[in-house]
């Protein structure tokens, strides 16, 4: 016989408390050989977070390091074109689903990884009346999936490429808690303002550490004449409310034709301005997860 709500004692008897801590035990087990988990986020979308992201696993790859990449955009997911594994697809392991590997041994997880058309969308289903119930449900199932369920081995790095906006931050919050976050703007008073709208909601629901801002397309390098020159207007010196700047990076054309390869644009150049600043970048990322695991400083 149907029960009415009011009728329910506890969880029903479907032990919902039980399965979550599954989860959790599930998850934590797995990301206990990951020596740091990065959140990267902006307030605002066409930041160039995404690329930025890409370029930043690459960095830390060709230093040496163990990186994996977590796409956090269920529903607009780019990484795995940009890393060039679009086409590769997630294998069944004996330690949960082999990720597909870059050309640099960079682990990707991503929603386009399932996806058989590229241009199809992704959408769960369910009763449209009750979206607004069960939706953020399945989107935190996904991305727990991605985490928990990913054979992700022993990485230094693992990066979480969140969606633009504010959206994910409680999702993530519930899920992990990161060893820190990265904040990507642009050095116009716009992407400023919203940026610094979205780290006051980031320091009140992720509890992680705030790593620093990196500017992206700070001016943009010009092949021809090998130099960097101003994209926007000159604007007074950002104050990201006590954030340090990790990292001023030039646009460069090349960035978009290396992103419709797949293939990260620090693979062939390293040696440019903007690739020597993208690798400057990822040493003083290195540092500052350092000095805040030395200092267990706490959230700014």
């Amino acid at each position: 016989m149907a029960k009415r709500y009011r009728d329910i004692v506890g969880d029903g008897g479907s032990d919902v408390d039980g399965q979550l801590e599954q989860l959790r035990h599930r998850l934590s087990s797995r990301l206990a050989s990951i020596r740091h988990v990065v959140a990267v986020m902006s307030g605002k979308g066409g930041v160039g977070k995404s690329t930025l992201t890409t370029n930043l696993a690459a960095g830390l790859a060709m230093k040496g390091h163990a990186v994996g990449v977590a796409d956090a955009d269920i529903y607009g997911p780019s990484l795995a074109r940009m890393l060039g594994v679009a086409e590769r697809r997630p294998k069944p392991g004996r330690d949960g689903v082999a990720p597909p590997r870059t050309v640099l041994d960079i682990k990707v997880m991503s929603m386009a990884l399932f996806l058989e058309d590229a241009q199809a969308p992704v959408v769960f289903r369910g009763p449209s009346r009750e979206a607004f119930t069960w939706k953020g449900m399945l989107e935190m199932h996904a991305l727990r999936e991605f985490l928990a369920d990913t054979d992700w081995g022993e990485l230094d790095y693992l990066l979480i490429d969140l969606p633009p906006g504010t959206n994910q931050f409680a999702t993530l919050h519930d899920l992990i808690r990161p060893a820190g976050s990265l904040v990507v703007s642009l050095p116009n008073r716009l992407s400023r303002e919203v940026v610094g709208r979205s780290l006051v909601l980031a320091r009140q629901v992720l509890k992680a550490p705030m790593l620093g801002v990196v500017e992206n397309m700070a001016g943009y390098f010009c092949n021809g004449c090998l130099s960097r020159q101003p994209l926007f207007d000159r604007q007074a010196e950002a104050d990201y409310d006590g954030l340090p700047i990790l990292g001023r990076i030039p646009f460069d054309p090349r960035f978009v034709d290396a992103c419709d390869a797949g293939r990260p644009y620090l693979l062939d150049y390293a040696d440019a301005p903007p690739g020597q600043d993208l690798m400057g970048l990822c040493d003083r990322l290195c540092d500052r997860l350092a000095t805040v695991a030395s200092a267990k400083e706490p959230c700014l």
